[in-house]
């Protein structure tokens, strides 16, 4: 009997948080860091077994929606991605509050994306239409508290790998923090001056973009875009608290920087009114936050619609398949930490050719976890 015909069942879903060490010598700096995460594990009464993961500092927490939830989920279909979408949203958000349920929702929805390409015989990309077989990536330095110096040897060594964009933060510490521990005008001063002399120690060939995480006002966002005018910065991300549609499409009427923003949202209505009023050049939907591979297809029909791009952040190896697959898709960011999270916990992923990847024909997401890795990096 061909694996497609066997009718598969979900027998069993299990989430533990972990928290992963990594460190940025790699990047000429000598810094560590521990990744907090989420890993779930779904496996069918068949023996298929898929996985995903989601980014949350709370990952307990998220990995106790998930098994809480699991039960839910015996004997459903899990080729029946939507149906499942629909039962896990319901059930987790109350109707109308995504709070932890995104992340929960995300991690789960990939791991069936996963088995429907293994039960499939097929890789994700190639179920979520195959537009293209190669996608290109965008790096982010990603080093917290790194000073001037180690900004710049970080971001040599990515352009060294092939990478022809490199991604910095900006606006740290921003609206995160109470107001008057540091003014506002301070930071993003700072942060023009690690802006220039990126692009002094990078030369006029290589794109900058930046990232506030929307810890920025629009008065200092605006200011910020004003300093760093010289430095030709291709794009700002999520540049306004809580990525305000109507501040954003007042910013973007104010400057020719084009905007981007979507990476921490749950809901697709959320990217429908950043369409609706004119206040994003790029959407970015995130498969590990954004409601999974499920929700961020939908999304980029949407985007599709409009005649808007999307791009893709945050875990590399998963969020390829939508940048592939979809018609919107454009690129995808090589978010230093993440990728070395993934590097630790998992094994099989495709290699990096300079800044350009090519998309697996392995059936599902083409990599697997390292059983001993995740038990170890599990947080008792």
């Amino acid at each position: 009997m061909s694996q497609q015909s066997i009718q598969h069942k979900i027998a069993r879903v299990h989430a533990v948080p972990l928290r992963v060490l990594s460190d940025f010598s790699w990047l000429g700096v000598n810094r560590q860091n521990a990744a907090s995460a989420c890993f779930v594990e779904v496996e069918t009464d068949t023996g298929l077994k898929g996985h995903g993961i989601t980014q949350h500092s709370d990952s307990a927490a998220v990995a106790v929606q998930i098994n809480n939830v699991g039960p839910k989920l015996h004997g459903l279909d899990p080729l029946a991605n939507e149906r499942i979408w629909h039962v896990l949203y319901w059930t987790l958000s109350g109707g109308a509050q995504v709070q932890y349920a995104s992340w929960a929702i995300s991690a789960i929805d990939t791991a069936i994306w996963d088995i429907k390409g293994k039960a499939l015989n097929t890789p994700v990309w190639k179920l979520l239409g195959a537009a293209r077989d190669k996608v290109q990536a965008y790096a982010t330095i990603g080093v917290p508290g790194a000073d001037i110096d180690q900004l710049c040897e970080a971001a040599r060594r990515l352009v060294a790998m092939g990478f022809k964009c490199v991604k910095t933060q900006v606006g740290r510490p921003g609206l995160d923090n109470l107001r008057g521990q540091k003014p506002m005008i301070e930071i993003v001063r700072n942060d023009a001056r690690r802006i220039k002399a990126l692009r002094e120690a990078l030369g006029d060939e290589i794109e900058i973009g930046i990232d506030a995480q929307c810890r920025l006002d629009l008065t200092h966002a605006m200011e910020l875009v004003r300093l760093i005018a010289p430095y030709h910065v291709s794009f700002f991300e999520e540049p306004l608290v809580q990525n305000d549609a109507l501040l954003m499409a007042d910013m973007r009427r104010r400057t020719t920087m084009p905007l981007h923003a979507g990476q921490s949202e749950g809901l697709a209505f959320r990217y429908r009114d950043m369409l609706l009023h004119n206040a994003i050049d790029v959407l970015q939907p995130n498969v590990s936050v954004t409601g999974g591979i499920t929700n961020c297809i939908r999304i980029a029909g949407l985007a599709s619609a409009f005649n808007v791009p999307i791009n893709g952040g945050g875990y590399f190896w998963h969020n390829m398949h939508v940048q592939g697959g979809c018609a919107a898709g454009t690129t995808v960011e090589y978010q230093t930490a993440a990728v070395k999270t993934c590097e630790a916990i998992f094994t099989g992923m495709p290699p990096l050719d300079r800044d350009w990847i090519t998309l697996p024909d392995t059936p599902g997401l083409g990599f697997d976890p390292k059983p001993d890795m995740i038990k170890e990096f599990t947080v008792k």
